[in-house]
């Protein structure tokens, strides 16, 4: 059993790592957890996607708290998998990815 863990300034790189990890990959969605990196509530240190200002706000929206990075764990069952898992995490942003 292996366990990876990455960091990602923006919950959308998050978010679309593990859809692809899901859909590509077949890794159970139960098997991946995205959570904030600290101990703060966090939508990661900058804006993405859906984030970012568009001329239609007025910038009295409810924001998402940037106060932190986003953390993906991936737990596997099959270790010969690690590359694959490390390689798309890396493909979608992800700065530190480590291996327990």
């Amino acid at each position: 059993m292996a366990t990876i863990t990455a960091t990602f300034d923006t919950r959308r790189e998050a978010e679309l790592a593990v859809e692809h990890l899901v859909q590509e990959h077949e890794i159970e969605r139960g098997d991946i957890v995205i959570a904030s990196a600290s101990d703060e509530n966090s939508a990661g240190t900058e804006a993405g996607g859906a984030d970012l200002e568009t001329d239609f706000e007025d910038g009295n929206e409810d924001e998402a708290a940037l106060n932190g990075s986003v953390k993906v764990t991936v737990t596997l069952d099959d270790e010969d998998m690690v590359e694959d898992v490390e390689d798309v995490l890396h493909e979608f942003g992800a700065g530190d990815v480590l291996q327990d």
